[in-house]
């Protein structure tokens, strides 16, 4: 039988190592167990915390992805736990967003990536997002246009081209995500990248690219020679 925490040693109790030994120093499983440590009789907390870990292979950004409803399936987890949980892997990815500066220069498709990367890489859906940018590729704003399901969402050029006018966007760049980490564009994302820059050569807004994200990595248009 696992021994509670309240049981062990005063240095080995998470949250007494976190104190003293900061949280680099915890373990994946022992900060989980911080967060939903209260008093359970069949586990310890970090024990837990080990076992939703390897629901996911030990992977990060796999949990990250769990719903509140996956959560719940393991035994020990229940509805507060679980929304602790998703609670502190949303503050993480705000976090990301936070660091980034508010008026980034875009130079390379990259820059595009670190603005979506934290916002997309880790959602069970597509969303369609814009930035826009002004003369000198600073970012004016930001907005995402659609949200749809595991393998699609619907995008509306004017929509995009209105929203451009109203930023006095000199150019836009787009972005979407695929949740199954494929990022070879679809026979759609083609298609619509070629009627978002048809539209906006005759607004005089420039398609500078079009970002397709997933968990590890990126494709860009522009990069491969598609814009």
């Amino acid at each position: 039988m696992s021994i509670k925490i309240t049981e062990w040693a005063v240095e080995d109790r998470p949250r007494e190592k976190l104190i003293q030994k900061g949280s680099s120093n915890l373990s994946d499983a022992e900060l989980i167990g911080i967060l939903i440590s209260s008093g359970t009789k069949e586990k310890s907390a970090v024990d837990l915390g080990r076992e939703l870990l390897s629901l996911v292979n030990n992977n990060l950004n796999s949990l990250g992805k769990l719903s509140i409803g996956d959560l719940k399936k393991l035994h020990g987890i229940g509805p507060a736990r679980a929304v602790t949980i998703a609670a502190a892997l949303e503050l993480g990815r705000r976090r990301k967003l936070a660091e980034a500066p508010e008026d980034p220069q875009i130079k390379c498709s990259k820059d595009v990536a670190d603005i979506f990367q934290p916002l997309l890489a880790d959602l069970p859906h597509e969303e369609f997002w814009i930035l826009f940018l002004n003369r000198s590729n600073r970012v004016i704003n930001r907005m995402k246009l659609s949200q749809g399901g595991i393998s699609g969402t619907v995008t509306d050029v004017r929509i995009v081209m209105k929203k451009a006018i109203e930023y006095l966007a000199s150019g836009i760049i787009v972005c979407h995500n695929h949740p199954s980490g494929n990022l070879n564009p679809s026979e759609s994302d083609s298609k619509i990248t070629l009627k978002i820059k048809e539209a906006g050569n005759l607004m005089d807004i420039q398609l500078l690219d079009h970002l397709i994200i997933s968990d590890k990595d990126y494709y860009s248009f522009a990069d491969n020679g598609l814009i």
